[in-house]
């Protein structure tokens, strides 16, 4: 199946001190072709969107998104708090989309729109061991 968007520039940034890495996309969402509905174009395009950005994140890793109009600058950007990736949803992205949408008379759905992802990777506690402790021991 043909991608419904393009991506004409991407750029990554690692903090390793922080184990965190930061993502940004320029994504370009495809008009509908004349066979398909354009109401469940766009909802589709948009879900592609967001599954392609958090393609490579952990479902463990903590996730902040913030997308902005690349057009109209003066239009303030969507903002996602940071939260497990599992815990972020459809529902969730589509809830802030549509507010900001709503509330926003430029915002126009072909516009080329700036993703910009978080990522932290967050450490897993397990401690030591059992069979390193007995090891360890002297009889």
């Amino acid at each position: 199946m043909e991608r419904r968007f393009d991506i004409p520039d991407r750029n990554t940034i690692q903090y390793r001190r922080y184990n965190a890495v930061g993502r940004q996309i320029t994504a370009r969402l495809k008009t509908a072709s004349e066979n398909s509905d354009p109401l469940t174009h766009f909802p589709a395009s948009v879900n592609d969107v967001f599954g392609h950005v958090l393609l490579d994140v952990g479902d463990r890793d903590m996730v902040g998104i913030t997308i902005r109009n690349q057009v109209n600058q003066n239009d303030k950007p969507i903002g996602i708090n940071f939260r497990r990736k599992y815990q972020l949803s459809a529902d969730v992205i589509w809830s802030v989309f549509e507010k900001v949408s709503q509330s926003n008379s430029r915002f126009d759905a072909l516009d080329t729109l700036v993703v910009t992802l978080h990522s932290v990777s967050m450490p897993s506690v397990s401690g030591k061991t059992r069979s390193r402790l007995r090891a360890d021991r002297s009889p």
